[in-house]
This record gives C-alpha cells, structure tokens and sequence, in this order.
C-alpha cells in the first residue's frame, strides 16, 4: 500500500522546489495558452464542429507531448487531476502537491488573461455540459477520461517496468488527451484538467458547470493513481516518501 507523506513547509525554501514550481508555472501557462488558444481560434474561423473539434484535440495532443517532456525538473503535471494521481500513489508529498495545486491554477489564469487581451477582448471558451447531458453523466464522463489520461501516465512514466515504452510516456499522454477529447469533448468538454477549465472560467466569469470539471477528474485521476500503484506495480525497495518519479 502506497504511503502518502506530508512534507512540511519547509518544502517551499528548497531550491529544487522552487525550480520545480517556476517550471510547473511556465509549462502550464503554455499549455493552457495554446490549449485555450487553439479553441478560440476553432470558434473563430471553423463552421464546422467536427473539424473544430478536431483541431482542439490536435493541438491539445502536441502541446501535451512538449510540455510533459520540456517540465521534467517538475515533472510537468500541468494538472492538479495528475498531481493528485501522482500523491495517492506516494509520489509527491501533500505540501507540495497543495504548491503545485496553486500553480498551475495561477498559470492558468494568466494564460487566459494574456489570450483575452491579445485577441481584442475575444471570449474565452468555457467547459460546460452539453445540451441533454446531466451533471451525473458529464461527472462519469470526466472520471472515465482522466482515469485513461493518469493510467496511461502511469504505464508509460512511473511504471519502472515501463519496458519499450520508456522515453515514449510524453508523447503517449499527449495522444490520449487528444483521443479523448475527440471521445468526450461533444459531451462533457473532456476537461480532464481543473486548471484548464479554471482560467477560462474567472477570465469569463461564468462558472456554469463548473464544479463537475473539479469533481470528475479529481475522483478519476486519484482513483487511477492509488490502483495501478497498489494493484499493477511492484516494487523491490522502498520509495522515498517524497519522491517525485513523474
């Protein structure tokens, strides 16, 4: 049974985490920029949904792959849903995940702040339910994606016995986020990510929705990440238990 260990405050005056927020903070900011970029772009100049919807995933998936891979020092989550993943396998302590938590939301907002200037006051594409789904259903849909988003996380990155899949984890995620936003994204927006709904959100002031993009990824990510550490991974010596493998 995986630990989860606390951490202290001390945490914060650590020059490897405070290496690790400022690259979290960066690698979010670009994800969410390009993220939320890229479905104002679909809105502006695509009439058709489905190849707007394809866009979206597209440039979700790359922007994915290059962040997780360019925020090793942190390990670039981009996603409180992975952190939390990452905490209840043991991973990373509460203290820091709590840091991370923070970041990534700051990050967020300031993508959509900068995005909303540079586009002359363009709205900012929220998260919501579409029309005759339910908020049980758009919940089982976000836990059912980011479920798949932090298993896969696992398998290909914090698995030690990740065989031939090793160095291939980034780009891997990435495509699942795309597929899933193809799946998922008619339905329940296929947020997968609190942050990236959240900016969008406060730069729009419209919260509509908005607590099912909290609740489904946390169950999913955290779900996912306490079963594939306990059930799927096996470990010949003990973890620190403030370390960060992802």
């Amino acid at each position: 049974m995986a630990k989860i260990a606390l951490g202290s405050s001390r945490e914060a005056a650590q020059p490897d985490c405070i290496r690790a927020l400022v690259i979290e903070f960066i690698t979010t900011f670009l994800f969410v920029f390009v993220g939320v970029g890229s479905a104002m772009t679909a809105d502006k100049l695509s009439g058709d949904p489905l190849v707007g919807l394809f866009a979206v995933a597209v440039a979700h998936a790359l922007v994915v792959a290059v962040m997780i891979s360019a925020g090793h020092i942190s390990g670039g989550h981009l996603n409180p849903a992975v952190t939390l993943g990452l905490l209840a396998g043991g991973h990373i302590t509460v203290f820091r995940s709590v840091l991370y938590w923070i970041d990534q939301l700051l990050a967020s907002s300031a993508a959509c702040f900068l995005l909303q200037y540079l586009t002359g006051g363009l709205g900012t594409p929220i998260h919501t339910l579409a029309s005759g789904v339910g908020y049980l259903q758009g919940v089982v849909w976000e836990i059912i994606l980011t479920f798949s988003l932090l298993f896969t996380v696992y398998a290909t990155m914090v698995d030690p016995k990740k065989g031939a899949l090793d160095g291939l984890g980034p780009t891997l995620t990435g495509f699942v986020v795309g597929a899933n936003i193809l799946a998922g994204g008619s339905f329940s927006g296929a947020s997968m990510n609190p942050a990236r709904s959240f900016g969008p959100a406060l730069v729009s002031w419209d919260w509509t929705d908005h607590w099912v993009y909290w609740v489904g990824p946390l169950i999913g990510g955290g779900l996912a990440g306490f079963i594939y550490e306990n059930f799927f991974i096996i470990r010949s010596h003990s973890r620190l238990p403030d370390q960060e493998e992802y």
